[in-house]
Parts: C-alpha cells; structure tokens; sequence
C-alpha cells in the first residue's frame, strides 16, 4: 500500500467497534437460540435458505459457495456434515464429472420451516423491537449502499 494510512477518527473508529459489538454479540445470541430450539446452526440454516430459495431446491457446489461467501472447501467440509444429518445430498452431474450439486431433502425443509418462526421471534425481539421504524430504515439503506459497494468491488 501506498501513501499515507488514513486514520479512523474517534466517532469513525466508536461506530466501527460499535458496529462489530453489535453484530458479534446479536449473530452469537441469535445462533445459540435458534440451534437450541431448533438444533441448526446458523451456518445449516445459511445453508437451507438458499438451496429452498430456488426452484430446484439444488445449487452447484461452487454457486452455493459463493451464495454463503465460503471457500470451496469450507463448503465441502459443512455440506458433508449437513448430508450426515439428512438435512441435504450430494448429487453428481451426469454430463460433467467435475461438477457436483447439493440438494435440500425433505427433512432439510422441515428443519427449515420448524426454526424460521424461532428465528424470526428472535429477530424481532433481538433487533426489530429496541428500534423505531425511522431507526430502521436508516441502517438498512447504509447497510445496502456498503453491500453495493462490496460487489462492485470498489477498495
């Protein structure tokens, strides 16, 4: 890198910390309820959403990946643990070896749909309610411009 490191001032550096805080602590609360009640863990349920999110309820390996913002290997490891469980299989491609797909099963789905109202209430009562809906609006929109950003890849 070059030239100068521009530093965080006090209230940038207070919102960047604030910010960490506050997702470090609500995705841990979040994930410790919602693997109690329902036995997924966020990761499983990461998992779950996008595979029943598309019409075949099956992606490629590496499209799931990517969707969860994994390394392929990372991937590799959680969907062998997931299949162990019954929650997803494995599926080869019949026209191209090198390609393997995941496929949500029934029991997956059902996991799914069991800890969705669990989550949603932990949702709600973790982050929905301490907010008023104008407090809401504001981080989802500067939430939105950032993720933007990050897929456009801007530095």
């Amino acid at each position: 890198m070059t030239g100068t490191t521009r530093r965080l001032s006090e209230q940038e550096q207070h919102a960047w910390r604030s910010f960490v805080r506050m997702q470090d602590k609500l995705v841990g609360r979040l994930g410790r309820e919602v693997q109690a009640e329902s036995g997924l863990s966020t990761a499983d349920c990461g998992v779950l959403v996008h595979l029943t999110e598309v019409l075949e309820g099956r992606l490629r390996v590496l499209e799931l990946a990517k969707a969860v913002a994994w390394e392929k290997g990372r991937m590799s490891h959680h969907i062998n643990r997931m299949a162990k469980r019954g929650l997803v299989v494995r599926e080869d491609c019949p026209t191209d070896a090198r390609v393997a797909f995941v496929a949500v099963t029934t029991a997956g789905r059902e996991a799914l749909a069991m800890a969705a109202p669990r989550h949603a209430e932990a949702v709600r009562r973790l982050f929905i309610d301490p907010l008023t809906p104008a407090e809401l609006t504001m981080p989802a929109q500067t939430y939105d411009r950032i993720i933007e950003r990050l897929l456009r890849g801007c530095p």
